[in-house]
């Protein structure tokens, strides 16, 4: 049986390795034993931090809704509580693009429910 070489193989591995690893620092740019390192923490941070995002965005969207609800007489706790209460189903998304875009619209929403 003859001997195979993976030459070809390898070497295509190693440049799309190599490829993937453009715009590390240091040797993880060029060496290939590194950089498949960096890649496996990478992947990993970044499958990691498209969950956190989400978390970062709502704790963003609460700390919004707070502070425009407080403007008006009102806490975000006892806010949301009242929503609830009234059936009213809007995201905190949305709510916070109300406090921030169409300040008169979350105005009357705090009217509404209070």
């Amino acid at each position: 049986m003859p001997r195979v070489k993976k030459a070809t193989i390898a070497l295509k591995k190693r440049r799309k390795i190599l490829k993937r690893a453009k715009g590390f620092r240091w040797g993880a740019k060029s060496k290939e034993r590194i950089a498949r390192e960096r890649l496996l923490h990478a992947a990993k941070h970044s499958f990691q931090d498209r969950r956190k995002k989400k978390r970062n965005f709502r704790k963003l969207w609460q700390i919004q809704i707070n502070a425009a609800a407080r403007e008006r007489g009102m806490s975000y706790s006892v806010f949301i509580d009242k929503l609830k209460k009234a059936n009213i189903e809007l995201d905190r998304k949305v709510l916070a693009q109300l406090a921030q875009e169409y300040p008169k619209a979350f105005s009357a929403l705090i009217e509404k429910v209070k």
